[in-house]
């Protein structure tokens, strides 16, 4: 790839960000001059429009942005489903490339040339993704065939990606403080050496394979190690419709809800049995067959779970029927998503306790249903509203939180987990699926799942009896005038209002110079290109800087 082009590429990317938050940021100054109906209409438009410039961008920049896409397209539970429907040709109908340069790498890899070696190999993929594409073939016993070939400059460009990757987590690192954010960029540049070590691949698929032999519901393919390598791999030919193809799954009377069911079983067996599983369940990667099994595709990426975090997993869980904070904070404290010190201690405790009356409270384990997970922004700035009246700050928030490193692939195959079985059915419980294995699992073979409501059901109670009590206690601490009431300060608020100002300014002026540097680049005017584009530099850092000294005011 020419140098010209990596950097027309890169700038494409930033241009792309630019303008979308832009159009968000331009769509909210316009918000309290337009009617309700109008507003909604507009915010639809934005939608479309930011989809399909960030598909076109992902496109063109190909590499590991596609994998970006790739999460955002399946993220139903989250972002808009103008977001879904325009990226979801992401997850296996991407551009093919030229068989010529698959034909070179087969030949390269296992030392023949590809018609010595196949029967039959079709020229056109049946599916191509961000660092292979797959080929139908057969082999000269007549056996049907899927063979995947990385792409002829993949190594490279992932290296570069992830090397812009680094730069942009340092950078949000440096500025918010989030501690941990750090520990993703080695997480995704090991899931990606992973996914590039094919011979990794075919062991992954052995070992999952034998959790599960004897399991009619779920099915892997076979690995054909004469035809593979570290850059090939050739296994059967799994036949089956994609779980999304809602059209062909009617056809075949296959129920949505029970796939969807399928699809949450396997994964509690690979996580809370196993602590090894597939990481990686995008719609393109998992298949059903005409029998209705769950037939598992792709295992480039999966995940291992350290001792702690999937003792922790259980402990969370059980503390969360019980709705016991304290229990909550230990559970997550040993899993690594709190410091150790005494005050985040307190402060975990608060942001739990908030969690517990805001939403756990209002969701019982018998009648919660996928729908209720999702989000919108009014709800998410209410949350954070409701974090300043506990006198809880960012700083103290980011200072308290940590990302523990098992938790970034997990957390990733969580929400595309979710976001799936959200599109398969989003009325259905997924607790009827996942209470056995809470039983026999996570509770242990001496213990039931009504012991533990009981239990839940009594802390309640006492909690009730004590609220009086505690009362109590507060009046008398207002009537001997000990009692303290904090109030955020005005002078405080005030320049928050006036940093946020200073934001949007730098924040429209370094979209708006990005914007016209990359036009500028495109139209070969190189030396406005740079200007521009150094002047979006000076602004950007100057955002930057505002927002870091907003830190420090809440």
């Amino acid at each position: 790839m020419p140098a010209a082009h990596r950097r027309s590429r890169f700038l494409r990317i930033w241009a792309t960000t630019a303008r979308v938050i832009a159009s968000y940021l331009w769509l909210r100054v316009r918000r309290p001059l337009m009617r309700r109906a109008r507003y909604a209409a507009a915010v639809e438009r934005t939608h479309r429009a930011s989809a399909r410039r960030i598909h076109r961008a992902i496109l063109d920049a190909g590499g590991l942005f596609i994998k970006v896409g790739q999460l955002i397209s399946i993220l139903t539970n989250v972002l808009p489903p103008e977001f879904r429907g325009e990226l979801e040709g992401l997850q296996d109908r991407l551009p093919p490339r030229p068989f010529d340069e698959i034909a070179a790498r087969i030949r390269a890899e296992l030392g023949q040339d590809p018609s010595a070696l196949f029967r039959e190999l079709d020229t056109v993929p049946v599916a191509t993704a961000s660092l292979a594409q797959v080929h139908i073939a057969v082999l000269p016993d007549g056996r049907r065939v899927a063979v995947k070939a990385q792409h002829a400059d993949i190594e490279r460009v992932a290296r570069e990606d992830l090397d812009t990757i680094r730069r942009l987590l340092a950078v949000v690192q440096f500025f918010t403080g989030v501690r941990g954010i750090e520990s993703y960029h080695p997480e995704i540049s090991q899931m990606i050496a992973e996914e590039l070590d094919f011979a990794k691949e075919a062991a992954n698929i052995e070992r999952i394979a034998a959790s599960f032999a004897g399991d009619a519901t779920v099915r892997l393919p076979r690995v054909v190690p004469e035809r593979s390598s570290r850059r090939v791999l050739t296994t059967e030919f799994m036949d089956g419709t994609k779980i999304t193809d809602f059209d062909g799954l009617a056809a075949r009377g296959l129920d949505r809800r029970e796939l969807a069911a399928r699809v949450v079983s396997a994964y509690c067996r690979m996580i809370f049995v196993d602590g090894f599983y597939h990481a990686d369940p995008h719609p393109g990667n998992i298949l059903v067959a005409h029998d209705g099994a769950i037939v598992f595709v792709d295992f480039g990426a999966v995940g291992v779970l350290a001792p702690h975090m999937k003792a922790g997993i259980p402990a969370f869980l059980e503390a969360m029927i019980r709705r016991d904070a304290d229990k909550i904070v230990d559970a997550i404290r040993s899993m690594g998503f709190v410091a150790r010190d005494a005050s985040s201690a307190d402060v975990a405790r608060r942001v739990i306790d908030y969690a517990q009356r805001r939403f756990l409270d209002e969701i019982s384990a018998g009648d919660w249903k996928l729908a209720d997970l999702q989000m919108d922004m009014r709800s998410k700035l209410e949350t954070m509203a409701d974090l300043r009246k506990l006198d809880v700050s960012f700083r103290q928030l980011t200072a308290t939180f940590q990302v523990p490193k098992d938790w970034v692939l997990l957390e990733r195959t969580l929400l595309l987990l979710i976001g799936l079985c959200t599109e398969l059915d989003p009325s259905w419980n997924p607790m009827t699926v996942i209470r056995p294995y809470l039983e026999d699992v996570v509770l242990g073979e001496d213990r039931d799942w009504s012991e533990v409501l009981r239990a839940s059901v009594m802390q309640v109670a006492r909690r009730a009896i004590t609220i009086p009590e505690n009362l109590q206690q507060v009046l008398e601490r207002a009537q001997r005038g000990e009692l303290s009431i904090r109030v955020p300060e005005l002078e405080a608020s005030a320049r928050l209002v006036y940093a946020g100002a200073h934001q949007l300014i730098y924040c429209v002026l370094a979209t708006a110079s990005g914007v016209l540097a990359y036009q500028a680049y495109d139209r070969g005017h190189e030396t406005f290109a740079r200007i521009l584009g150094g002047a979006s530099a000076i602004l950007l850092l100057a955002l930057l800087l505002s927002m870091r000294r907003a830190s420090r005011l809440r």
